[in-house]
């Protein structure tokens, strides 16, 4: 039996990180929001058309660097994205049940 959950259509979660698919990097991205964790981001609560702040930053200076905002459901890839998506803004992508 798998740890994560799915908790709606675009999200899964796991000890109170949160999960997104990324259309870009084409793979999870954790988003910590549990107390528990030193680093965290806000949400707002909508498993459905989530919003985290501040932005997300994954592989931070490296060759496959992804840095968003997630709001409303949407991911807007900021333009120091290494991926075809920088600079534009998608919908959340459906997650699989791992």
């Amino acid at each position: 039996m798998s740890e994560f959950k799915k908790v709606s259509n675009v999200m899964l979660e796991s000890n109170g990180i949160y999960f997104i698919e990324c259309p870009g990097c084409k793979y999870l991205h954790p988003i910590h929001v549990g107390q528990q964790h030193r680093i965290r981001w806000d949400f707002d609560g909508n498993v459905e058309k989530p919003t985290f702040s501040p932005s997300l930053m994954v592989n931070g200076g490296g060759s496959n660097q992804c840095h968003s905002f997630i709001r409303n459901g949407q991911i807007q890839f900021l333009t120091d994205c290494r991926h075809e998506l920088a600079g534009q803004t998608v919908d959340l992508p459906e997650v699989e049940e791992l």
